[in-house]
């Protein structure tokens, strides 16, 4: 009975090659959902050099380019946008609000978007752009 005199020690390490896997695995979901995950409606941003800005906190509405009107991410009217943006007048005076549109949608209806939201007391009001890509 070769092995009967010997003592079983306690393996005082522990293997972590299993929890490393199972990271490594995690980290490469993430990375390749994230992007899916961000919400957000499509819109085809113009691009513009514009200054760069610290971005705070605001409602942000898209106009997409068959002229959708979205409120955060819900489908709305443009007479609507007064009514959505009513709970935000508290702090009408220093809340950016996002105007987000398609570089396909007319002036017009930027223009429409943009007094509904200026009617409100509104008045910091962003219109959102791409930067411009290197070499353009």
């Amino acid at each position: 009975m070769a092995g009967r005199g010997r003592s079983f020690r306690p393996m005082a390490e522990i293997n972590i090659t299993s929890l490393v896997d199972v990271t490594l695995c995690m980290l490469i979901i993430f990375m390749l959902t994230a992007p899916y995950i961000q919400g957000g409606v499509e819109v085809n941003l113009p691009e513009a050099d514009t200054r760069t800005q610290v971005v705070k906190e605001g409602p942000v509405i898209s106009v997409t380019g068959n002229r959708d009107v979205f409120f955060q991410e819900q489908a709305v009217e443009i007479a609507d946008l007064p009514a959505l943006l009513e709970p935000f007048a508290d702090r009408k005076e220093t809340l950016p609000v996002y105007l987000r549109c398609d570089e396909e949608v007319p002036y017009g209806v930027v223009l429409k978007v943009m007094a509904a939201v200026e009617r409100q007391g509104f008045q910091n009001l962003s219109l959102v752009a791409d930067p411009p890509r290197p070499g353009d």
